[in-house]
């Protein structure tokens, strides 16, 4: 009886142990992320210092490219064209998802079936839907007997919404998960004080979904400074510089002029002000201390 009863704290103390994953299961992703990110970030990060054109060993030349940088005269207009789109992006593809994905998240006919199809997007590169839509605004042979993209406003919307073609369907789909953790009886309290769907959307659906837009908000200011191959396919940095964003002028620097030092400093810059971006809002948003995993809870 003695020799029982002292073996089951040892056994319950084995299922606690088992129950939770061991840190080793997460060094794959570690890995990966260490070769794939950190890595790259931290050459580059050198590279910043160094006068290189890939060919040959770097020369070390100090500060001469983060002063060429702070001295050059497209990077205010890059900052603010960035900051543009940044804003643009975020209006029209945080009222488009949100919209989509509450209504996505109702119990309406064929909904899973258009949930579906406003996912396809999504499933393509950013080079695939850059493409396509050149080919679809080319002023000759497009849908559009128009030079969109010979205009700044043309070409400045163009980009915004072939960014958000691709990726509303992904926010779409973190709003309906939100919008489907709203508890029922909200809407069932507020219907009985005879609050109507308008009132019931602004009154209950917005304030419970503050999490998921805050979430939804890092995901879209961060992937607008990534911005590239819809740059670089629709407009080029054009018509002139209008829409040269910062990625872009890494890429010119890097494979047009072969200065791949001072592509790097652009790019570590780049990632310093992503990553200070990134820090603001979260401080601003109390993402940092949320901790419930449902809405309205």
């Amino acid at each position: 009886m003695s020799t029982t009863l002292g073996k089951r704290p040892a056994a319950r103390g084995r299922e606690t142990r088992i129950g939770r994953p061991h840190a080793v299961w997460a060094l794959p992703a570690v890995l990966f992320f260490t070769f794939f990110a950190v890595v790259p970030m931290v050459l580059a990060f050198y590279l910043s210092f160094t006068k290189w054109d890939g060919l040959g060993d770097p020369r070390p030349v100090g500060l001469d490219n983060w002063q060429k940088l702070l001295d050059d005269p497209r990077l205010t207009q890059s900052l603010w064209v960035t900051v543009l789109l940044t804003v643009a992006s975020w209006v029209f593809q945080t009222v488009v998802s949100l919209l989509l994905g509450v209504w996505a998240a109702g119990h309406q006919r064929n909904r899973a079936v258009l949930s579906s199809i406003f996912f396809v997007p999504f499933l393509l590169s950013s080079t695939a839907h850059a493409l396509l839509f050149y080919a679809l605004l080319d002023p000759n042979f497009g849908i559009i007997q128009k030079d969109t993209l010979g205009s700044t406003s043309g070409a400045f919307l163009a980009i915004v919404f072939v960014g958000g073609w691709q990726f509303i369907p992904f926010h779409t789909l973190i709003y309906q998960g939100g919008a489907r953790q709203i508890p029922q009886v909200l809407y069932q309290a507020a219907a009985i004080d005879g609050a109507g769907r308008y009132r019931q959307f602004f009154s209950i659906t917005l304030p419970q979904l503050r999490h998921t837009v805050t979430t939804s908000t890092v995901l879209i200011v961060v992937g607008s400074l990534t911005y590239f191959e819809t740059v670089l396919i629709l407009t080029k940095g054009g018509p002139g510089t209008d829409t040269a964003i910062l990625p872009y002028l890494m890429y010119e620097a890097g494979f047009k002029t072969y200065d791949f030092g001072y592509a790097s400093a652009i790019a570590s810059f780049l990632v310093l002000a992503a990553t200070g971006l990134s820090l603001v809002l979260v401080r601003m948003t109390g993402f940092g201390t949320m901790r419930s995993t449902r809405e309205g809870m």
